[in-house]
C-alpha cells in the first residue's frame, strides 16, 4: 500500500502502563468478535475486544440485508471466494448450533438484457471455480417457474444462498467469547494502535492504555485512520438505501433476486431478499455518503467530508465513473426512479409497494489512483494486524475470516509477515 503501510519498526515512547494480555481485538463488530471466537479456539484464553458501540450491530453488522452469500461473484483465488465459500459453510453450521435462526432459501440472478448474458456466463464460471454448489442456468420460463412475478432473458439459481439475523450471530459470537473467559467491554473507544517492540499497544480515549502479545484491528469504517495509512489509500463511505415491501409488495418475491453486476465495481446492484422473518427489502444503492457513521440519508460530518473532497483517489475515481454515479445519485432521490429499476425485473411493484426502509453505510478503500480495492485487505506488522478493507460479503466471510486471521496471529507466525 505504498508509503503508509505499517512499518514494522517499534513505536517510540515509555514502555506501555497497562498489564499485557495474550490477544486484543480492536473492533466488536461480527469480524472483530469472529476474530476473538476463532483466537479462543486456537488456545488464546486471555482475550479482549474494545468497541465504542454500546452493544453489537450498530454500524455495518447491523445494516445489511442479512444475506448468507454463496461465492459466485469472486474472482477465483482472491480472498473473497475462498473466505466467503468458506465461511459461508461456518456460519451455517454456527447459526444451527447456536439456535440463530437462518434459511437456505436460494436465489436467482437475472439477466434482463443481452448485453447481459456474458456476464451471466462469466458468473457462472466464477462459482463453479470457486465451489459454489448446484448452479442451475435457467432461461425465461426457469426464472418464472423459480419466481413467478420476476422477468427476465436468462438466470442462475443458486440453491444454496441463505439469510440470518447478523446482530443475533454477533451476540452468539459475544456469548461464547464470555464464556470461554474473554472480556468484551463496549463503550471504549480506540484513539490509536501502534507497535511497541514485541507488543502492540492500544490507547482509548481518555489515555487508558492497554497490551497485548497479539493485536487485531477490525474497524471498519475507521480502519484506515487508526492503520494510519490514509495518504495511499482511504475509506470512501458509500450509503445504500433500502426500501421495505409492504401490502401486497411481498407477494411477488419468494427468495431473493439479484441483478448482474457491473464487473467494474465491487456493488452487487439493487436487489430483493426475503429476510428469516418473511419481509422482504429492496436495495441498496450506491452513493457516496457524507459521514462515516451517521445512518441519517443525507448526513454530514466536517472530517469525513474532508477525508473524502482533499483525497485525490476520489477525484480520480470521479472522473472515471461519473456517469453510473450520476445514475445512483438519480436513484437516491427519485423513488420513481427507484421504482422502474426495481420493474426491470418484477413489473407488476407499484409505488403503493414501496416504504422507505433501512441505511447502511459500506466501508470501500479507494486507492491514490481512484481504484475501487476489490478484495479483502489483511496487513501484519509484528503483534499488530490490520483488517482494512473487509466491505461485503464480510459478514458471511466472518468466521472464516476469524479462521484466517488467528492462524496468522498465532505464536508461529513470523514477526512482520504480511498478507
Amino acid at each position: 500500500m505504498g508509503s503508509d503501510e505499517p512499518t514494522g519498526r517499534p513505536a517510540a515512547g515509555a514502555p506501555p502502563r497497562a498489564p499485557v494480555v495474550d490477544a486484543l481485538v480492536v473492533g466488536g463488530g461480527i469480524v472483530g468478535l469472529a476474530v476473538a471466537w476463532a483466537l479462543q479456539r486456537r488456545g488464546r484464553t486471555d482475550v479482549l475486544v474494545l468497541d465504542k458501540s454500546a452493544g453489537p450491530g450498530f454500524f455495518q453488522t447491523g445494516h445489511n440485508s442479512g444475506v448468507i452469500h454463496s461465492g459466485i461473484y469472486y474472482r477465483p483465488g482472491s480472498q473473497k471466494a475462498e473466505l466467503c465459500v468458506r465461511g459461508a459453510e461456518l456460519m451455517k453450521a454456527f447459526c444451527a448450533s447456536h439456535e440463530v435462526p437462518f434459511s437456505v432459501n436460494g436465489k436467482i440472478i437475472v439477466a434482463t438484457d443481452e448485453k447481459e448474458l456474458g456476464r451471466l456466463e462469466e458468473l457462472e464460471r466464477r462459482g463453479n471455480a470457486n465451489g459454489t454448489t448446484g448452479i442451475v442456468r435457467l432461461d425465461a420460463d426457469g426464472i418464472r417457474a423459480h419466481e413467478p412475478h420476476v422477468v427476465g432473458l436468462a438466470g442462475l439459481y443458486v440453491p444454496s444462498t441463505g439469510a440470518t439475523n447478523y446482530v443475533d450471530v454477533a451476540r452468539a459470537l459475544e456469548q461464547d467469547i464470555r464464556d470461554a473467559g474473554g472480556q468484551v467491554l463496549w463503550g471504549q473507544e480506540v484513539a490509536s494502535v501502534r507497535r511497541h517492540g514485541d507488543v502492540g499497544v492500544v490507547e482509548i480515549s481518555g489515555g487508558h492504555q492497554f497490551s497485548a502479545r497479539s493485536v487485531a484491528v477490525c474497524a471498519g469504517l475507521q480502519g484506515d485512520r487508526l492503520a494510519g495509512m490514509t495518504r495511499s489509500a482511504r475509506i470512501i463511505p458509500f450509503r445504500g438505501a433500502y426500501f421495505d415491501l409492504v401490502g401486497e409488495g411481498p407477494e411477488l418475491i419468494r427468495s431473493m433476486v439479484y441483478p448482474v453486476p457491473d464487473p467494474r465495481f465491487p456493488f452487487l446492484g439493487v436487489h430483493f431478499t426475503r429476510h428469516i422473518d418473511d419481509s422482504v427489502s429492496a436495495g441498496p444503492n450506491a452513493v457516496l455518503h457524507g459521514a462515516r457513521e451517521t445512518h441519517r440519508r443525507y448526513a454530514f460530518k466536517a472530517r469525513d467530508a474532508a477525508d473524502v473532497i482533499t483525497y485525490p483517489g476520489f477525484w480520480r475515481l470521479a472522473a472515471r465513473y461519473w456517469r453510473p454515479g450520476a445514475k445512483e445519485v438519480a436513484l437516491d432521490v427519485s423513488r420513481r426512479l427507484y421504482l422502474l429499476e426495481l420493474r426491470r425485473y418484477v413489473p407488476e411493484l407499484e409505488m403503493e409497494h414501496l416504504r422507505t426502509g433501512t441505511v447502511g453505510i459500506r466501508a470501500q478503500v479507494v486507492d491514490r489512483s481512484g481504484g475501487l480495492l476489490d478484495d479483502f485487505k489483511i496487513v501484519h506488522d509484528g503483534p499488530v494486524s490490520f483488517v482494512l478493507n473487509a466491505p461485503s460479503p464480510a459478514a458471511t466471510a466472518s468466521l472464516a475470516i476469524g479462521e484466517h486471521l488467528a492462524a496468522a496471529m498465532n505464536d508461529d507466525a513470523e514477526p512482520g509477515r504480511r498478507a
